[in-house]
Order: C-alpha cells, then structure tokens, then sequence
C-alpha cells in the first residue's frame, strides 16, 4: 500500500483519461476512493452501497447501478496500477458486479411490472423465475474491465401470470428481459454499467428473447452447432434454477465419450477468426490476434469439449483453472502450461490497461506516442520498443503451443502414396504393388481390403466420415509392412477400422494424431489379443496419444487417488461409477500389456502389476457398492475380500478370473444379510456387461461349501470350517491365499487363520495319498497334452502340486512356508531346507518360469498352445523329476 493515497490516485489519473474525467465531475467518487483504496471492493460492499429494495423504481436503480460501477472502476483502475490488485482480484470484482447488476436489474424489472402478478408454471402451479444466464467471460468469472456482457434468457415452464392483468409467461418474461436490458445496458447521464449482447441466445438476433426449458433442450438436440458448445462452455445461471439448467446444457456441451471432432470443429472457428483479422487489419488485437488471449482459451477449451464428458474435473469455466488442471492430468505438460499461464496474465493485465485509458472496449495496441508511453509504463518497462519485445516473446509462445495442439488435420496434406491402391482396390488388381510391399499373404490382405470396400458396413459410413476413413487406410498399409508378420498386422488393424467405421470421433483421434498409427501397429503386430481388446474398447485408442503416460511405471497411491476422485464425480449415479470401474481397469490393463510388449516386465512382475489392479479395483468397488446398500448401520463395512488362486498368489494374466471369498466380522443383528447383499452387489458391479464392457469374471466356488455355502462368512466360521470341515484340496488352495480389500483388522484375521491352518500336524502318507488322488482326479478331466502347459505331466499343475504339498506337510517346522511368496520362492525355501536338492529346485524354477512365459505369450495372440520344442520337453522332464524326488512315483503313471 502506497503511503501516500493521493499520491497513488493522481499517478493513476494521469495514466486513464477516464479516471481523471470521472473524479473530476464526481468529486463523491474521489472521497470514497481515498477512504477505501486499501480494500478491494467486494459482495458486502456492493449490497450496502444503497437499499436497492428501497429504491423508488427503475430510474434510480439505473442510477445506483451506474454510479456503483464508476465505485468499481475508480478503485480497480488505481489498485491495479499501483500493484494493489492482481488480475484475480480485477476479473473477479468486475464479475461480481456484473452479477450483482443483473441480479438487482432482474428486482427492479419485477417490482416494475405489479399488474401482471406472478407468472405460475401450468405444469407445476409454482411461480416461474427468469434464469439470466451469463455466457463468455462473464460465465467464466474473467470478465474484463470493460466487457459486453452475454447474456441469455430462459425460463422453467409456459403458464400465465396471476395478477389482474394476465399474460402468458413468455410475454411476461420479454417484458421483464426488456427492462433488465435496459436497466444495465442504455446510456445515461451517469453512463452504462455495460453492454449487453444476445446474439447468444437460441437463433440470434433473428430469435425471441426469451425461451422456455423445453424450447431450449429442442433447439439444443436439433439445432445446437459446435460453436454453440464452445459458447456454452463457460455458461452460468446468474439466478434462478441453476441445477436444472446445468442438467440439461451438460449432455450438449460434454459428450459421453472422447469426441476429437472438437479439433475441427475449433480449428475451423479460429480460421474465421484469423480470416476477420487479416480482412479488418487487426494484427495488433491482443485478443483475436495471432498469440492472443482467443487462442489460450481455444486451448483449454478444446481438451475440455474433447475429454469433459468423461472426466468432469474439466467441466470448468475459468480458463486459468482448466489450464492448471490439464497440467495436473499430464493432457498438457506443466512446463507448457506455466508458460500458457505467464502468457495469459499479461496479455489480460495489458488489455485491462488499454481499457483504462479511456475505458473503451479494445484490444487493439494504441497508434499514438503518447498512450504507448503510458501503456509501456503501465506495464512496468521503460520505453514502447522494451514493452512489444516482451509483448511478442508471450503471442510466440502462445502461438507455438496453439500450434502445437491445433496440429493441420490429414485432409490438408498430399495424398499418400498408396492411396491410389485403396482408392481402385475394387476396379484393379493389386496383388503386384502388395507384394512388392513385402506383405506375406497378398491374396489374403487383397481380399480383405476388397472386402472392407464392399462392405455395407463401409458403405454406409457419412460422408465426412469416409474421408477421414479413406485418408487412414493408405498410411495403415505401409505402416504395417515394417512389422515381420504385416499380413496378420493388417488384418487385425482392419477389423479395428470395420469396428469404428462409424465411429466419427474415433477415426477423428487417428487422423488428428498420425503418430498414434506406429504405436497402434506395434501393439496389433506383437498381440491378437491386444487388437481384440482394442477392438472390443476402441475408446482405448486415446492412451496412444501420449508414450510418456503408456509407457509410465504404474504409480498405484496415484492411481488410486484418480480412480477415487473419479468416483467421487458420480456419486449418485451407479452406472457412471460402474462404468468409471471399467474405464480404469481398460486403460491401466491396456498400458500395462503396451509395457509389456515394449519389453518393460518380466512375467512375474506384470503379474504382479496386474494384481495391484485388481486390488486396486476390488477396494474401490466394495466401498462405494458399500454406498449404496440402504439401511446400513456404519459407513465403514467390516467386511473383508479374499482372494485365492492366480489373484492369491499375485499370478494374475490379463483376461484371468478373480477367485475370492467375502469375510466379515460383525456383531450387528442383520450383519448376515447387510455383507450378503453388499456380495451380491459386487458381483453384479464387477460382472454386468454396460456399455463400458466387463470389469472381471470371478469365481466364488471356493467359499467354504462351494457353491451350496454362504455366498459371506464371518471370521469365525471361516475357522471352525477350515480346522474341522474343510478338504485337503481346500488347504492346498488356502497356501495361495491373501487378504485383498476391505477391513484390515478382518485381513490380519484371515492371516492368522491361514498361518494357523498350514501348520497344523498331518500325517504325511494320508496327505501324500489325498494330494495324489487329488490330482488324478484333475487328469481325467484334463487329460495331459504337451501343448499344453497348464496340464501336461511335469507343467505347471504338477509344480504347483509339489509346492502345495510341501507347504501342507512341512510348514509346521518351517514357518517361512507360510508366507505367500509364490511357488519360484518356495521351490527355494523347500531347497534351503533339504526338501529337495538345490538342483532340483533350480530346474524346477525355471520350468515353471518358462511355463508362465510360454502361457503367456500364448494368450497375448489368442492362442491356448505353445510351440512343443527340446527346450520344453526338457523342462517337462526336470518337472517330472521332481514330482518323482517328492511323492517317490512316476508323474507319468
């Protein structure tokens, strides 16, 4: 704060011709400056600054409203330019007062109009209230000092008033749009408080003034064209209805899914923008100029209309904060985003400076020596020619990142090579130009291209969609000659292209980021099951786009934040969430197996990715289907998940189903019933086909009694069965059992029991001769085959058996068997402790790692065989041996 007030406003008054004129004809307004420089000016202020409901009619709300506003301005004007005021405290009390006047416009206009009484709803009975809603940067809250403002009008439901007098509502409301008009927009002695502009509204100018709810949802799902959502956007009810209002614009605004026709849409808008500069000679407008304020907006706004619907944290209105939230999601990375914020501040803070000169709206650079001196100063440099070197360092940084979002689309450039060869695959035969591509099955890609050009489906594609369809296929076909099978790579690439042919926005993402189609090639290339997944949830395609977040270790305490935060936006809305499940349990699978295929993970460690996702999962899910059980006595449930097999033992593949159990331990009288419900509910959230697909097949035969027991067990009978009832093929599946999700003090309750369980004393033959049986009775409905290592005698069955038994018979006197560290460890422990010789042990090791590996990439392409090799038969030979060191028989009889 300056020491000197007086010395602070005059600098000011010498710098804005209008602030002088002001304080000199309104000697009123220089005494209330000089008593309340040192505050901003805010609500409280404006309400006290006369009794607006004592006011005596429209006249002299005109009047307070306007001489409020020079209040406003005198002090903005002085703070901001002694380094009182930020551009956050300008763009906020000027919007604020924008509010208030419309708020205090939309009183006066109703006081104004007592003979018609209230306008009532013929559906509902109630009185109606007019929804001003304020659009652009009032919406937004980033109004500058000497905005329009845009505003729209609408209204619940038709009807008619109820006063002597009576109309219907629509006229009503005119009349009362008519006067807020008026109120704030028409020049007086005093001046105006601001402009008001309605070519927003439904139709334009050529529309009626106000509209209805249902007029305007009509208009919206028929009518509404992509600017419009672009507008709507920063769209925000300044009074009445604000709920109903958002729920119907939202849909209109944010799709459900990516919609990367938004790029065009914007691109096209922008280009008549930059069209009317060049034609108006407006280079020197720092708002629609090359670098200027328009294109740090279309930036964030293009993100928010092309990922708003599926993430609502982007559902935003002031740009600054999309910005910051682009960066927090890695949309844009934080280093271009700190310069799009630096960049925007001054481009805001000099148009508020070019407004104050004579409180003219412009964004046009001033022509005379005189304004850019004070410009120049205003800005804090010593000269004009110092102010435009930093005013161009921020439009080029501006513009290169426009540029770098806003890439050319496809359309624009030459046609590629090969396009010749889709566009005649009909008419003329290409076996010669396929095989000169190297392609290894060239009668085959033949016919499937031909057959993808005759296709009804393709056929049937819109026309705008065709082309973005026909620019695609060319680079497809040479990308997939750089892989070693480019016959299967084209193929699956293919059946993805047939799935979202008619999927616009899909073919919208592939032709706006052209290096998607390596990185999609790569993956159709290494896995069919990879082009299946991706088939099945093409809204996958938009982890492509950036290999720094595909490609990123998994940070699961993060991860979990995003998944819960994305929760958090549904809540009410269990589809939303169910779908919210699936979204993030495709994207983090996707990445991984992407991961994989790059070479990032050995077997082992995806497994135990995968595992941290499904835990990740399986806790989300139970508290917020938890949520939604009614009648429920506490909010955190004592309830438990335990998982067992391939989850239990951290060996989870990408399409595994999840064996668990459901555990609780509590008092409560309807306990039973309330965690029986809360089980049904999961399976149904985790299983339920929705348009997002399914989340997880699970299995939960293995609860004590299968499939005829409580489909939930307290802790306790989880007990007394495993110790008094349960089979020994049940304590085989218990040595690959964890705690998963839930309660915790429940886990550290199961883990007791485990422990407790796998050490009890047993008599080695009965369990030799059980364990034995057991696996006889596997083999004769899984009879052994070498392509198959699951199965086969010496395979992965057989190292799991040994292990099992080990565990069952040994852990007693070697407690490190308890500790469920998958069967590689194990084999070692039983080794360390002279169970097994340490050879065998190794061997055994590295059988079943090859097995997994072989398993593995079996199902990355689909297929449920390996390859039969020496290597192979030689493992089965070690895995055999040892099935013969432990249980003293030939594996093979």
């Amino acid at each position: 704060m300056p020491a000197n007030p007086e010395h602070a406003i005059a600098q000011s008054r010498a710098f804005s011709l209008y602030l002088d004129r002001l304080l000199t004809a309104r000697p009123e307004q220089l005494a209330l400056l000089q008593n309340r420089l040192q505050q901003p000016l805010d609500a409280a202020e404006m309400a006290g600054f006369a009794d607006w409901d004592a006011l005596d009619g429209p006249d002299s709300t005109a009047s307070a409203l306007r001489r409020l506003r020079q209040a406003v301005m005198a002090r903005l004007i002085t703070r901001d330019h002694n380094g009182l005021a930020g551009l956050d405290e300008v763009v906020s009390t000027i919007s604020l007062l924008a509010e208030f006047a419309v708020q205090q416009a939309l009183a006066c206009a109703c006081r104004s109009l007592p003979q018609y009484g209230q306008p009532i709803g013929e559906d509902s009975g109630e009185v109606q209230q007019l929804i001003v809603i304020g659009m652009g940067k009032l919406g937004g809250g980033e109004l500058n000092v000497s905005s329009d403002i845009d505003l729209i009008f609408i209204y619940p439901e038709g009807g008619e008033t109820s006063g002597p007098r009576k109309i219907s509502n629509h006229e009503y409301f005119s009349q009362v749009g008519k006067r807020i008009i008026s109120l704030i927009n028409d020049v007086t002695l005093d001046g105006q408080v601001f402009r008001v502009d309605m070519r927003l509204r439904p139709y334009g100018d050529s529309g009626p003034l106000v509209m209805s709810f249902s007029a305007l949802e009509n208009y919206l799902l028929t009518q509404g064209r992509e600017w419009e959502r672009y507008a709507w956007i920063k769209a925000k009810a300044l009074t009445g209805d604000v709920t109903g209002l958002s729920d119907m614009v939202r849909p209109f605004v944010y799709r459900k899914y990516l919609d990367y026709n938004a790029y065009g849409a914007m691109r096209e808008l922008h280009a008549q923008i930059r069209r009317e500069v060049a034609r108006r000679d407006m280079a020197d407008n720092i708002k629609l100029g090359p670098g200027g304020i328009r294109e740090v907006e279309f930036i964030a706004q293009v993100f928010q209309l092309i990922r708003g619907g599926r993430d609502k944290s982007l559902q935003l209105r002031g740009t600054r904060a999309t910005l910051q939230r682009l960066a927090e999601l890695r949309l844009l990375e934080p280093a271009a985003v700190a310069e799009l914020q630096e960049a925007y501040a001054f481009l805001r803070n000099l148009e508020h400076r070019l407004q104050y000169l004579d409180d003219q709206q412009t964004q046009t650079l001033p022509a005379s020596a005189e304004n850019q001196a004070r410009i120049a100063a205003s800005m804090g440099f010593a000269n004009w020619h110092d102010f435009l070197d930093a005013l161009n360092t921020e439009r080029r940084k501006v513009t290169r990142h426009f540029e770098q979002v806003f890439i050319l689309p496809t359309e624009t450039a030459p046609d590629h090579p090969l396009s010749s060869l889709w566009r005649d695959i009909c008419e003329q035969d290409p076996t010669e130009q396929l095989a000169g591509l190297g392609f290894d099955d060239v009668p085959g890609v033949a016919g499937q291209l031909r057959a993808l050009a005759q296709s009804q489906r393709y056929q049937q594609i819109p026309l705008a969609g065709r082309k973005k369809f026909d620019a695609l296929i060319p680079p497809l076909i040479e990308v997939s000659t750089h892989f070693p099978n480019p016959a299967a790579t084209l193929s699956r690439i293919i059946g993805l292209m047939e799935a979202i042919s008619r999927r616009a926005s899909y073919l919208a993402l592939l032709t706006e980021y052209p290096q998607t189609l390596q990185r999609l090639a790569t993956l159709c290339s290494a896995s069919a099951w990879v082009s299946t997944y991706l088939t099945r949830h093409p809204i996958l395609l938009d982890e492509l786009l950036d290999a720094r977040v595909l490609y990123a270790t998994p940070d699961w305490p993060a991860l979990t934040a995003q998944l819960e935060a994305q929760m958090a936006q549904s809540d009410g809305d269990i589809e939303a969430k169910m779908d919210t499940l699936r979204h993030f349990q495709h994207a983090q699978a996707f990445r991984l197996v992407a991961q994989d295929i790059a070479g990032m993970w050995t077997v082992e460690a995806l497994s135990d990715q995968l595992s941290l996702l499904a835990d990740t999962v399986l806790d989300a899910t139970l508290r917020h289907a938890w949520r939604d059980i009614p009648s429920r006595h506490t909010d955190t449930p004592r309830f438990a998940i335990i998982g067992y097999g391939k989850l239990g033992g951290k060996e989870l593949g990408y399409a595994s189903d999840l064996d668990i159990i459901f555990l609780y331990d509590d008092e409560h009288p309807d306990a039973t019933e309330l965690y029986s419900r809360l089980a049904r509910k999961m399976s149904t959230w985790l299983t339920s086909a929705t348009s997002a697909g399914v989340l997880y097949d699970i299995d939960l035969r293995l609860r004590p009694n299968g499939a005829s027991g409580l489909l939930v067990s307290s802790l306790a009978a989880f007990r007394n069965y495993q110790e008094k009832q349960a089979w020994v093929w049940e304590h085989q599946a218990l040595t690959r059992a964890r705690y998963v999700a839930g309660d915790a003090t429940i886990g550290e309750g199961f883990e007791a029991i485990r422990h407790d369980v796998l050490t009890l004393p047993r008599e080695l033959a009965k369990l030799r001769s059980e364990v034995l049986a057991m696996r006889q009775r596997m083999l004769e409905s899984h009879p052994p085959h070498e392509h198959d290592v699951k199965h086969a005698r010496g395979g992965i069955i057989d190292i799991e058996f040994i292990v099992q038994y080990l565990i069952l018979a040994h852990a007693g006197q070697l407690p490190a068997f308890t500790r469920n560290t998958g069967n590689i460890a194990l084999l070692a422990v039983a080794a360390e402790a002279g169970l097994i010789s340490p050879e065998q042990a190794e061997q055994g090791r590295a059988a079943y790692r090859h097995y997994r590996k072989l398993q593995h990439a079996a199902r990355l392409n689909e297929s449920s065989k390996v390859e039969v090799n020496e290597t192979l038969r030689q493992h089965y030979q070690q895995g055999q041996a040892l099935w013969q060191q432990v249980f003293g028989t030939d594996s093979t009889a």
